[in-house]
């Protein structure tokens, strides 16, 4: 059930209310017992989270699990190649 924040109009209490979404606003104040209350748009705090959600739903960048930066990875096995060819390079003339 959403939570939803109200303000009177005439004293200026604020408050929220546990309602179903069917339910109709409240109108009196509890504070000044008046008809006043007017319902107020505020961000919700609202994340989708357990088994039947991608585990990269909310991550960017290199937070995601699986993801890889293509330009990292061609750049990282070029200088791999590189450091096994000089290794095996070395290797055959010191044991010449």
């Amino acid at each position: 059930m959403p939570i939803y924040e109200y303000q009177c109009q005439d004293c200026g209490h604020r408050l929220e209310a546990l309602q179903k979404i069917s339910d109709a606003p409240l109108k009196e104040c509890p504070q000044c017992h008046k008809l006043a209350l007017a319902k107020l748009v505020s961000a919700s705090s609202f994340r989708l989270k357990g088994g039947g959600w991608y585990e990269t739903d909310f991550k960017t960048g290199a937070k995601r699990h699986g993801t890889q930066d293509s330009a990292g990875e061609s750049s990282s096995s070029a200088s791999k190649s590189t450091d096994k060819t000089a290794s095996s390079q070395a290797a055959g003339s010191t044991g010449a």
